[in-house]
C-alpha cells in the first residue's frame, strides 16, 4: 500500500486509455470517473478495474472510439446505441442529455443499449441533481443471484442510484442489489480478506466467507426476496425499453475479453421546477437531511448519516494522495508495461 498523487495517477490512467485507442477527451471522463471512485472509497469500481478495461479494448469488445449514437428520439424518451464503447462515457453523456431534454419537457429519460461498465451509478444521478432535477439510474449485469430457493444463478445485482438536489450537495443513494456488490468481493479477493457470510455463496449454494468461492458462486440479494424482486424490475427496465440484453444475455463483465459486455442502462430526469420552485424543494431536503442526522442514537452507534455522507466526507477528508491495494497497482504496472507507458514518479517499483 502507498499514497500517490491522484493527479499522477489520473495522468497514468489517461495514458494508458490512449494508448489502446482512447480519444484524449474520451479518455479524461473514464479516468475521472474512477479516480473520484477510489478517492470515495469505492475501490470496487476505480483504478482495480482499468487492466480489465484495457485487455477489452484490445481483445475488441470495447471500441475505445465509440460515443454512442442516437437511434430513436422522440424529445422527452430517447434510446442511445453504446455501440461497446466505455461506459463512462456513454452514461455521462445520457445523463447530461436526460437533463437537456428535462429542460424542455420536465421530465425524460434516456435508455441506453449495448453499454459497457460504467462505474458508479450515483455519479451520473448527482450530476443531474446538480442541474436542479431528480436522476434516477438504473442498469443490469451478468446474472449473478438465484431465485429465493434458487441454486441457478437468473438475474444481476443490478444498481439502482437516486439523486435529490439539496442546498449544500445533493442526497445520492447508490446500491447494487446483492447484499454485497460482486466488485467489493473481487477486492476482497485481491487483498486476501474475508467477507461477510451473508453476501454469497459457493458453487454449490452454501453461504461462504471466502471472496475467491463466493467470485464461482452466487450473490445473496439484500433483503432477500424484496431484493431479488428489484433486481428482476430494473432488468425489464433497462433491458426493455432500451432493446438490449436482459437476464443472462448480459455476458460476465471478467469473461471473454473479446465478447461485449452487453450491458443496459436507464437515465429518468424529473426537473423539479414546475412541479414547486428548486429553492423549496432543496429547503426541505436539507431540513429533513438535518433532522436525520441530529436523531437520537442508540448506545454507542455511530453518528446517523443520510445517502451519500460517506462520500461527501471522503472528499472533504481526501488530501491529494490515493493508498491503493497491491493488487491494484501490480495490475496498472503490467499494463503499463504491455503497452509501453511510462509510470509516474512516486510509483511504487
Amino acid at each position: 500500500m502507498s499514497g500517490i498523487p491522484a493527479t499522477a495517477l489520473l495522468r497514468l490512467a489517461c495514458d494508458l486509455l490512449t494508448a489502446v485507442g482512447t480519444p484524449e477527451a474520451h479518455a479524461l471522463t473514464v479516468a475521472e470517473a474512477m479516480i473520484n471512485a477510489d478517492i470515495e472509497g469505492l475501490g470496487s469500481h476505480g483504478l482495480m478495474m482499468l487492466p480489465m478495461y484495457l485487455d477489452r479494448a484490445s481483445a475488441g469488445s470495447i471500441d475505445p472510439g465509440a460515443g454512442g449514437r442516437i437511434v430513436t428520439d422522440l424529445g422527452s424518451r430517447v434510446v442511445i446505441d453504446a455501440e461497446n464503447g466505455f461506459g463512462h462515457l456513454t452514461a455521462t453523456t445520457a445523463a447530461a442529455l436526460a437533463c437537456d431534454r428535462a429542460e424542455t419537457h420536465g421530465l425524460a429519460a434516456v435508455a441506453v443499449r449495448n453499454a459497457f461498465h460504467f462505474g458508479a451509478a450515483g455519479r451520473y444521478a448527482r450530476s443531474m441533481a446538480l442541474r436542479g432535477c431528480i436522476g434516477i439510474v438504473l442498469a443490469n449485469t451478468r446474472p449473478l443471484m438465484p431465485a429465493p430457493g434458487g441454486a441457478e444463478r437468473v438475474v444481476g445485482n443490478n444498481p439502482i442510484a437516486i439523486a435529490v438536489p439539496a442546498g449544500t450537495e445533493p442526497i445520492v443513494l447508490d446500491l447494487a442489489l446483492s447484499a454485497g456488490a460482486m466488485g467489493k468481493i473481487r477486492l476482497a479477493d485481491s487483498k486476501g480478506e474475508a467477507i461477510p457470510g451473508d453476501w454469497a455463496t459457493d458453487a454449490s449454494g452454501v453461504p461462504t466467507t471466502n471472496a475467491a468461492e463466493a467470485i464461482t458462486g452466487m450473490l445473496l440479494p439484500t433483503g432477500g426476496a424484496k431484493g431479488f424482486g428489484l433486481a428482476v424490475m430494473v432488468d425489464l427496465l433497462v433491458g426493455g425499453l432500451s432493446s438490449g440484453a436482459i437476464g443472462d444475455e448480459v455476458r460476465p463483465l471478467f469473461g471473454d475479453p473479446s465478447l461485449p459486455y452487453g450491458s443496459a442502462n436507464l437515465f429518468l430526469t424529473i426537473k423539479v421546477d414546475g412541479f414547486r420552485p428548486l429553492a423549496g424543494f432543496e429547503a426541505a431536503a436539507d431540513a429533513f437531511a438535518g433532522k436525520i442526522r441530529g436523531s437520537k442514537l442508540a448506545p454507542g452507534a455511530p453518528p446517523a448519516r443520510v445517502p451519500g455522507d460517506r462520500a461527501i466526507a471522503a472528499h472533504r477528508a481526501f488530501g491529494g494522495n490515493l493508498t491503493l491495494p497491491a493488487a491494484t497497482l501490480a495490475g496498472l504496472r503490467k499494463s503499463a508495461g504491455l503497452l509501453g507507458v511510462e509510470l509516474p514518479a512516486g510509483f511504487p517499483a
